[in-house]
């Protein structure tokens, strides 16, 4: 093997990603000596915020971890707010709260594909350069994410950060005629979408297999969105309950977010862990685009991973036809929910993967503690695993190439790094 000279490859500011982020990985000859993926956005504190906050604040505050997601955020607090407190909301209210879910899967997913991710594949420096050369792919792209829009602003008030969120359901919930007339948008969109899966599995993929351990949900309704119990690709199960057991967050010293592992071991949430561990639960729909876009039982090519959130929307736009055709407006928009001593957990199925929420509460319904795992702090290190072992594959290409590769490999995981960029502990002492 020829000898390589020692390298120090940098990117001062990610691009295409939510957040701010560098890369800075330094290689010794043939050998690749650290990798930093450093997320220096400030902490902002927000298990901190919630201490001392009524047990009915979650939903609302933690909407505002992040503009992209901010139901995954509202749905996993109810989840684990519910939880603590012993309440059981119906099968009516579950179903709005799972086609409120829909159309952030659908929104998110579009933004990522169309206007992040796709640029990569085709050649463009962004979004708005590709939209020059090809219009009407971006138009599509707009319509999906317009598609996923109105289902926010239908079931949850608005796209941003929504308002009709509460413990124990909703404030109002929309009758059986305003979702009948989304039903037609929704339709039009479905065919978007299959055109979505046909467009990105034509992309040319560089080879690269994982090796990590997997971790989602698993719902035995369905694909995993809103509820499921965690899995892994070992064949462990857990509750929800066990997850501290099980996942452990450190700092680390380039990162303002937290860093976890699985069991003492890397693993990966997200697109390829959800669709590796439940391919079996998607639609026919949606099991047919997969399978004419040339995916298996499981997908490990973290480039490949643009094709499963393609197919996932195609599943979310079904999910949500479904949820409208059988829809019974609910007796009343949400169950009371009554404070207790007690801890409760909740994790749902973000875009981005797996997020956990944990909260203690006094016999007032006060909250002594919380603990939020997003997605993106759980991936950190399988993606500087996988730019080590890019460096390591490609390590001939001149630097310019090989950073851009890698800004590619970090692309992959569409990370939320203003999610992931907060800590567990705030303390402030006054004299």
């Amino acid at each position: 093997m020829t000898h390589r000279a020692n390298r120090i490859l940098q990117v001062a500011g990610l691009a295409r990603v939510e957040g701010e982020g560098s890369l800075r990985v330094r290689t010794d000859g043939d050998r690749v000596e650290s990798v930093e993926l450093a997320i220096y956005e400030p902490p902002r504190f927000f298990e901190a915020f919630l201490r001392g906050r009524d047990f009915r604040e979650p939903p609302d505050i933690t909407a505002r971890v992040c503009g992209i997601c901010p139901v995954a955020y509202q749905l996993s607090a109810c989840r684990a707010v519910e939880d603590a407190c012993g309440a059981e909301v119906g099968d009516g209210l579950r179903a709005l709260r799972r086609l409120l879910y829909c159309g952030e899967w659908i929104s998110s997913h579009a933004l990522h594909i169309y206007l992040l991710h796709a640029p990569d594949f085709l050649g463009f420096p962004d979004g708005i350069a590709m939209a020059t050369a090809h219009r009407e792919i971006v138009e599509r792209g707009l319509a999906l994410k317009k598609a996923g829009n109105l289902i926010m602003e239908t079931i949850g008030g608005r796209a941003i950060h929504p308002v009709n969120v509460r413990v124990g359901g909703f404030y109002r919930v929309p009758d059986p005629a305003g979702l009948r007339s989304l039903a037609d948008v929704l339709r039009h969109a479905l065919d978007d979408a299959l055109e979505t899966v046909r467009w990105v599995s034509g992309f040319d993929f560089p080879d690269l297999d994982i090796p990590h351990d997997l971790l989602a949900l698993r719902d035995t309704g369905g694909y995993p969105l809103d509820r499921g119990e965690p899995v892994v690709s070992t064949g462990l199960r857990f509750t929800a309950r066990e997850f501290p057991e099980h996942v452990e967050e450190h700092q680390v010293s380039h990162s303002t977010a937290l860093h976890a592992r699985l069991d003492g071991r890397m693993y990966l949430t997200g697109p390829l862990a959800r669709y590796s561990l439940n391919s079996d639960r998607l639609s026919p729909l949606a099991a047919g685009a997969a399978a004419d876009a040339g995916l298996g039982a499981e997908c490990r090519n973290p480039f490949r991973s643009i094709v499963v959130r393609a197919v996932e929307v195609v599943y979310a736009l079904e999910e949500a036809l479904r949820i409208i055709e059988t829809y019974d407006r609910p007796d009343r928009p949400f169950v009371e929910v009554t404070p207790r001593a007690a801890t409760g957990h909740g994790i749902t199925e973000a875009p981005r993967g797996l997020l956990y929420h944990r909260y203690e509460l006094d016999a007032g319904g006060r909250i002594l503690s919380a603990d939020i795992v997003p997605p993106t702090s759980q991936n950190q290190p399988a993606i500087e695993h996988d730019v080590a072992r890019l460096v390591d594959l490609h390590g001939d290409l001149d630097d310019h190439s090989l950073v851009s590769l890698c800004e590619r490999a970090i692309r992959n995981y569409d990370p939320c790094i203003s999610c992931s960029a907060h800590f567990l502990d705030f303390t402030r002492e006054q004299r």
